[in-house]
């Protein structure tokens, strides 16, 4: 009896260990449905998108900006009123996956720098694929700027293209 009862134990255990490792997949696989329809396509997974037209970075799973001010590393859900005509729909973004990658400004500065001023990578918003179909959607545009009016559906002519897998820590 005590064998029976000890060999359910260790495979309810082991299923119950299972069941969690499974649920740490889910959360480091796909999170389309956290991406903003501004970030870019070809993306199933994003962490952190570089901006480089304005060295900042947009925190995917925690929907916040994160920008230089003061000597100090900002977080919040909008940009600050000196980028109200960075247009998030039209710029490019780099899409980052190693951990707080603003500890390391000058790599990333560095290594991106020839992506300031393209204006050509296709955003969620203007894909026809269906994986895109509940992606996030802020409420209005944001901060009340950048968003271009709808006007440019992009060509993907650099999909695929500026990203940084990292090392997922």
């Amino acid at each position: 009896m005590r064998k029976l009862l000890l060999t359910a134990v260790i495979i309810c255990g082991c299923l119950f260990i299972k069941s969690a490792d499974a649920q740490v997949r889910i959360h480091l696989g796909i999170n389309i449905s956290n991406q903003p329809d501004w970030g870019p396509v070809g993306y199933e997974h994003a962490e952190y998108y570089y901006m480089p037209d304005i060295d900042a970075y947009y925190d995917v799973p925690a929907h916040q900006y994160v920008y230089y001010e003061n000597n100090a590393w900002i977080h919040a859900g909008a940009l600050p009123p000196r980028y109200a005509n960075f247009d998030r729909y039209h710029s490019y973004k780099v899409v980052i996956n190693t951990r707080n990658p603003w500890e390391h400004p000058a790599q990333y500065r560095d290594k991106y720098a020839a992506y300031r001023g393209r204006r050509t990578q296709a955003v969620i918003r203007d894909s026809h694929d269906a994986k895109y179909r509940n992606h996030y959607h802020e409420g209005g545009n944001g901060n009340g700027h950048g968003n271009g009016g709808g006007r440019d559906h992009g060509n993907g002519g650099d999909h695929g293209h500026g990203h940084d897998h990292g090392d997922h820590h």
